[in-house]
């Protein structure tokens, strides 16, 4: 046997442990949910086939246009906070003093996990012992009493809150990741040339963290569109569904409805949404990039 042949043997057995569990976990799932997605199945009696009805019910399903909403608001929102916050603050504590205590503190609450998180901030806009209903009558000089989770659109407003104050440090860490790769030199003529900081950053800084910044907002449009933990604890899609994302829909549609074939059309759609609208900005990005060099 020649040697590349065996070179090339050792390198399939190597490899073929990852390619069986990604196979067995992730294809072959994606595979069952597309196939139940044309049926009728409450998971006791026998699927029956109906073609493309799930996904013609969808158009006309007032829940999934709700959560479908609802998902691009979680979308904007991230892109708009906690991601400009993460730039913001990556720009401003970077060489400061301190700066790894900075660093540590918001990057801290991206180590509680997301139910955690719910509880938290559960607790934090409850009704009654809310702190941030009593930290907002210190301001007002009364009782305030604002039903943010039972409100809407509070309770969105709310768990985007709770999203961007776990999400933030994340997207800080990554940016600073970026600003350490930018070289001195063109930031220093800048200066020479008697740039402003807000020039400085906006013709140099930021097209130069472009590589970073696809990865970051790629990551964070995957993130709010599959968010599922974080909603459910805190207000798990309502009151009457009015803050569901299509994560949480699928979820109760197959496992609390019991309509195992809706839910896998809402989870395809779902997949869909998110391979087109990220692999669409990934691609144009490194077609930018690529222009460049």
């Amino acid at each position: 046997m020649k040697e590349r042949t065996q070179t090339q043997i050792v390198a399939y057995l190597f490899i073929f442990p990852a390619v069986f569990l990604v196979g067995t976990l992730l294809l072959n799932p994606m595979v069952q949910n597309i196939y139940y997605s044309f049926f009728t199945w409450d998971m006791v009696s026998k699927p029956v086939f109906i073609g493309f009805g799930n996904y013609i019910n969808l158009l006309g399903d007032t829940n999934f246009i709700r959560s479908f909403v609802n998902t691009v608001i979680w979308v904007v929102f991230t892109l708009a906070v906690p991601v400009l916050g993460g730039l913001i603050i990556a720009i401003f504590i970077r060489g400061l003093r301190g700066e790894r205590i900075f660093k540590s503190i918001i990057f801290l609450p991206l180590a509680i996990s997301f139910v955690s998180t719910g509880i938290i901030w559960t607790n934090m806009f409850n009704f009654n012992s809310g702190i941030i209903n009593g930290f907002l009558s210190l301001f007002a000089g009364r009782d305030v009493e604002i039903a943010w989770l039972t409100t809407v659109p509070l309770n969105t407003v709310a768990m985007l809150i709770s999203w961007s104050w776990q999400q933030t440090g994340n997207y800080m860490v990554l940016f600073l990741m970026g600003l350490t790769t930018i070289p001195q030199e063109p930031v220093e003529a800048a200066i020479i040339d008697g740039a402003s900081a807000w020039q400085t950053f906006r013709n140099i800084t930021v097209p130069m963290l472009q590589p970073i910044t696809t990865v970051v907002i790629g990551q964070a449009m995957v993130n709010s569109f599959k968010a599922f933990d974080l909603i459910y604890v805190i207000t798990r899609g309502g009151p009457y569904r009015s803050s569901e994302t299509l994560a949480v829909t699928m979820f109760r549609e197959s496992f609390s409805m019991f309509r195992m074939g809706y839910g896998a059309s809402v989870a395809v759609v779902l997949s869909a949404i998110i391979i087109l609208i990220s692999g669409t900005y990934v691609r144009k990005q490194i077609s930018k990039d690529s222009l460049h060099y």
